[in-house]
Parts: structure tokens; C-alpha cells; sequence
């Protein structure tokens, strides 16, 4: 899952609504008090700053947005024919540079 072909298919597939909102998500973004909508825009809008390519069942990407204003990640994963929406969260300082690179261990 690399480049602006990925970004693209992302993209298409919510527009198309061939998304699945995981029940692990579902979960998260109540706990977070993110919405469907404020999902849906940061992943229109946001950008791919890790990729897992290797994720079974199928390849997987964290996406960096905004919801309400402030820096949120989501991991989806792109799968044959739809986006499986896997999680969502706060990037937290201790794990986050700027909330776009990892803290080295």
C-alpha cells in the first residue's frame, strides 16, 4: 500500500461506501467520542505515514487527520474490495514525534 495509487483507492472506496467500520473501532471511537463523519474526513483528508504491507489479511496503513481540530491516527486495512476500518486514537507524546514519526525505543 504505497504511493498517491493507494491514497486514491482509499479514497474511492469510502466515496463508493465500501467501507467496514470494525466492532474493535466502533469500540475506540465511542471511548474517543469520534464519529462516523469525523472518521470518515480524516481518512479523505489525512495521509499515510506508516504503511504494514505485510498485515494479514490484508495489507494495512496508519492514516494521519484532524478531528476537531485536533492530530488523530486511524489503521485501515485495504482489502480486495473494500477498507476495513480497523481502529482509531489519540496519538499520545510518549509514543510521537508531532504525532507523524514514532519515538525510537
Amino acid at each position: 500500500m504505497r504511493g498517491n495509487n493507494a491514497v486514491e483507492t482509499i479514497r474511492e472506496l469510502i466515496h463508493e461506501d465500501r467501507y467496514i467500520i470494525t466492532l474493535h473501532a466502533k469500540s475506540r471511537m465511542d471511548q474517543r467520542g469520534i464519529s462516523t463523519e469525523d472518521i470518515i474526513t480524516l481518512i479523505m483528508n489525512g495521509e499515510i505515514i506508516e504503511n504494514y504491507t505485510d498485515s494479514k489479511p490484508c495489507p494495512s496503513a496508519l492514516i494521519m487527520g484532524t478531528v476537531a481540530g485536533c492530530c488523530c491516527h486511524a489503521v485501515v486495512a485495504l482489502c480486495k474490495n473494500h477498507l476495513r476500518i480497523i481502529t482509531v486514537y489519540w496519538p499520545g507524546e510518549d509514543e510521537w514525534i508531532d504525532a507523524r514519526k514514532r519515538k525510537s525505543n
